[in-house]
């Protein structure tokens, strides 16, 4: 069994506050893995001494630098009041001096300067790391715990804290409260400072340096630390935007738009620019296998499809219906998304698929150019809300109406027994829908806090029933339906669920409020 190791920070003022700034000056919030390390290093440093230190800590902490742990924290409120203090500014000689030469007006509050300061609040206590432990061991546990338990302070001088570290199941981790915060593949989010391989034995450098910057009268400044990384942490309930390439459909003589409709045309569409795609790239030097995998979504002999939680990277192809403020209309762009770290490939899409040609048999039925980032039904597609529904019906990834229910249902006579089984049957409708969340890429934090609303017939006008959009063939027998979500907080586009999302269906828009 994995297991973590946690090292707890519990705040000791009744009204819990966060004094700690980034490397800009700004409020620090999360409190950055470096912190943590520095306040680890600086207690074992009290804590033992010399060959003790050595031979105990230091192993332990050259261990920790190589992790990077996931962060558990109080929510914190959402808008933060600094205030000014006045403090000494270390002139005090310049004041004795005035008051010897027999200058009693002189006080120390004409050698006071400003200090801002900004607190973050907090609505909890307990601030948690959580290092990974894939072995399910750590040989040097009690070393660890001892450090953080001599940890009294986080932040400022003002900021107490006891210190503990335990090991905990994944299963128990997962159940701490507050918000989860996870290192990110594309380094979007929060920049937080990350302790590296090299971090103690730097921390230690600066120690000595500081010690000896008094040298033959003269004082030699001691460098900033520079040995730790600058990592992007992000909220569990906050995805990573996806990367994106965006065109507009032409007609073969580039004369004007060309329409298709949308109950009819989203799977073809999506099929000719998946063809448009793995020309180019083979046309470019893409191996077969990598074709198979990023573009057609199958495994590397391309013989079975790729699917489920467990699909690699890949395209998403995605026909985006006209967006008007009237009704959906018409398919006149399409959009080829990827997962947040895949930028790179986005950028080649983007540039092999620039003037492409759409070919249905052997016809050449459309062509591509790249749509700029302002058009504004694009901006529908990949803007930012807490509220999207779908354009195009979500493909559920499982059957809504187990048989032994769907029996029970129709010889039950009895209306509260009725109830009883279609509460059953939304409750797995729910359930399917939740997970087709969680395959598409969001985290099982922001997928629990979903309200979803699910029906047959479309959530805004020119959105037809679900059950008359054509699905690609191997989807045409699992159920479909319109899906309204609210996100905790506000969320980017794309957003694509369901087993069709690869190929235009699970599409959302964001939904007018």
């Amino acid at each position: 069994m994995n297991r973590v190791l946690c090292f707890t920070l519990r705040f000791l003022d009744p009204v819990p506050q966060f004094h700690g700034r980034g490397d800009d000056g700004d409020p620090e919030w999360p409190p950055s893995p470096l912190r943590l390390f520095q306040s680890l290093v600086s207690a074992a440093a009290q804590r033992w001494r010399d060959d003790e230190f050595r031979n105990n800590a230091q192993p332990a902490l050259q261990w920790l630098e190589r992790i990077q742990p996931t962060l558990v924290t109080p929510r914190v409120a959402s808008e933060s009041f600094g205030y000014r203090m006045y403090v000494p500014n270390n002139s005090g000689d310049l004041m004795t001096a005035a008051w010897a030469r027999g200058d009693t007006e002189t006080s120390m509050a004409k050698f006071r300067v400003e200090k801002d300061v900004r607190p973050v609040s907090l609505r909890g206590d307990a601030i948690r790391f959580l290092f990974p432990l894939p072995e399910g061991t750590c040989q040097h546990f009690e070393v660890l715990q001892k450090a953080a338990r001599s940890v009294t302070h986080l932040g400022w001088g003002i900021d107490m804290v006891a210190g503990d570290a335990g090991l905990l199941s994944e299963a128990d981790a997962a159940q701490l409260p507050g918000e989860v915060w996870r290192c990110t593949a594309d380094q979007s989010g929060t920049a937080l400072r990350v302790p590296q391989a090299g971090t103690l034995d730097a921390l230690m450098t600066k120690h000595e340096q500081f010690l000896g910057r008094l040298v033959d009268g003269g004082f030699k400044p001691v460098p900033p630390l520079s040995a730790f990384q600058v990592v992007g942490y992000r909220r569990a309930t906050e995805p990573s935007p996806r990367q994106f390439a965006a065109f507009s459909i032409l007609k073969p003589d580039a004369s004007s738009m060309k329409a298709f409709n949308p109950m009819r045309g989203t799977r073809d569409v999506a099929g000719m620019l998946r063809h448009a795609v793995a020309a180019a790239a083979r046309d470019q030097g893409w191996t077969d296998e990598r074709i198979n995998v990023f573009v057609h979504g199958k495994t590397l002999d391309g013989a079975q499809p790729s699917s489920g939680q467990n699909s690699p990277d890949r395209f998403q192809y995605l026909p985006l219906p006209t967006i008007n403020p009237f009704r959906v209309d018409s398919i006149r762009r399409v959009l080829i998304a990827a997962p947040p770290h895949c930028g790179q490939q986005i950028t080649w899409a983007r540039r092999a698929l620039a003037g492409a040609e759409l070919v249905d048999g052997d016809d050449v039925s459309a062509m591509l150019t790249i749509l700029p980032g302002s058009d504004n039904v694009l901006q529908q597609y990949i803007g930012k809300s807490r509220t999207w529904s779908t354009v195009t019906p979500v493909i559920l990834p499982g059957y809504d109406d187990p048989a032994h229910l769907r029996r029970k249902l129709k010889n039950c006579q009895d209306a509260e027994t009725q109830k009883r089984y279609l509460a059953k049957l939304d409750a797995r409708i729910d359930a399917l829908l939740q997970k087709a969340f969680v395959q598409a890429g969001y985290s099982t934090e922001l997928v629990q806090q979903l309200e979803l609303d699910w029906q047959g017939g479309g959530f805004r006008s020119g959105v037809e029933l679900a059950s008359g959009y054509l699905p690609p063939e191997n989807l045409n027998n699992l159920p479909r339906y319109h899906v309204k979500v609210r996100f905790p907080s506000i969320v980017p586009g794309p957003v694509a669920i369901g087993g069709g999302r690869f190929r235009g269906f699970g599409l959302f828009a964001i939904h007018p409020e």
